[in-house]
């Protein structure tokens, strides 16, 4: 986080949950993203195999004020532009289309048929359409290509043979093993963290997850926004050529909690995988959540790089934050529609762009003190009035 102001941004959603809390809000609430920035976006793949473009980070997920998930996002878009050198008036732009995308889609979904809207959703073709970018557009079309790799084709990247057994290749310090699952303790261990996975899963799916047999896990190291919680790569086996990645990532209480209030679901794995269900347009089918050694451990599972691909914010100009920010608007606001909250939202924001005005005035003003906080965190570092880890 000591590393700029926008990677402060991304890993401070706890201080800015609770720094939107103290703000007025409109009463209306649907389920929210809880860390809704422009990295937390990408492109992945939907049961069908086509991809579309979504919110793909749902760690703080939860229902609370929709105006909180939109604040975070227009205020990403100023401490990113300002990151990568772009004029302040461009930094503001982009925030402005944001927000003016999220106000004018969210009347469209207002006047929508319930069904419409849920199957509504941002393919790759649409969004690359919308560019007049063509090198952008050709450097999206050779990330998505280099994606579109299945896991065959990672499987020998990611694997190697020890003592005759297939086994995930240590990368350190991003993936590596801290112990032996073939252990019987571990063994028993692991058996019911799989076992319990394999419940949350439905019906067809989990014979489908029955078809492979468990074959290795390993740490992997989490990003800047879940820094301090456990993740693990774990490899099943369906025959020595048909191989399944799964991640599985600790999730905790949504930094929402104490501002929005409790979720329904006592376990916060459930909570994610249900919050991300009904805000994105596809979810990955296997999907799920399981409990740790401790019944307050808490993880969820997904599939591991099933066709992702995120921005490279540092690549961007004026021109493709700004073309990005519309992207991120409209997908927003049809997360928040499948809420069925809408007509409320659209008769709040209304028709002219005065709602515009507040939300870029206030990222403008809250990436100014993204910018004082980061400058005291590395003041307090330099002073050793706080320790910090380098981070390779």
């Amino acid at each position: 986080m000591a590393q700029s102001p926008f990677a402060f941004f991304r890993g401070a959603a706890a201080i800015m949950a609770a720094d939107l809390a103290s703000t007025p809000t409109s009463g209306i609430r649907v389920q929210a993203c809880g860390d809704c920035h422009l990295v937390n976006f990408g492109f992945f793949a939907t049961p069908e195999r086509g991809l579309i473009f979504d919110i793909n980070d749902f760690d703080e997920t939860l229902p609370a004020p929709w105006e909180w998930d939109l604040k975070r996002l227009a205020t990403s878009f100023v401490v990113a532009g300002r990151s990568i050198g772009l004029r302040e008036r461009d930094c503001e732009e982009a925030a402005r289309e944001v927000v003016t995308t999220y106000r004018r889609q969210m009347a469209e979904f207002a006047g929508m048929k319930v069904l419409d809207v849920w199957y509504s959703k941002l393919d790759l073709e649409t969004f690359l359409a919308r560019s007049e970018d063509p090198k952008f557009v050709r450097k999206m079309r050779d990330k998505v290509k280099k994606a579109r790799k299945s896991v065959i084709d990672i499987f020998p990247k990611m694997t190697t043979l020890r003592n005759g057994r297939v086994m995930i290749k240590d990368e350190r310090p991003l993936i590596f093993h801290s112990g032996d699952p073939t252990e019987k303790s571990s063994a028993r261990i692991i058996f019911r963290y799989i076992s319990r996975y394999r419940e949350s899963l439905s019906e067809n799916y989990r014979a489908l997850f029955d078809r492979f047999r468990f074959v290795d896990i390993a740490n992997k190291v989490v990003g800047i926004g879940s820094v301090g919680t456990s993740c693990y790569v774990v490899l099943f086996m369906a025959s020595p050529e048909d191989p399944l990645f799964l991640q599985f990532k600790q999730a905790n209480a949504s930094v929402l909690e104490p501002y929005a209030g409790r979720s329904l679901y006592r376990h916060h794995g459930q909570r994610v995988v249900m919050g991300q269900r009904l805000m994105q347009s596809a979810s990955d089918i296997f999907l799920g959540w399981t409990t740790g050694r401790s019944m307050d451990r808490h993880f969820y599972a997904r599939q591991l790089r099933d066709w992702k691909v995120r921005p490279v914010v540092e690549s961007f100009n004026a021109s493709r934050l700004f073309s990005y920010a519309q992207a991120t608007g409209w997908t927003l606001a049809r997360a928040h529609a499948r809420s069925e909250r809408a007509p409320e939202i659209r008769g709040y924001v209304g028709k002219k762009d005065i709602f515009d005005d507040a939300i870029v005035k206030f990222a403008v003003d809250y990436a100014d003190q993204t910018e004082r906080d980061h400058a005291a965190l590395v003041k307090a570092i330099r002073s050793k009035r706080i320790e910090a880890t380098l981070s390779e």
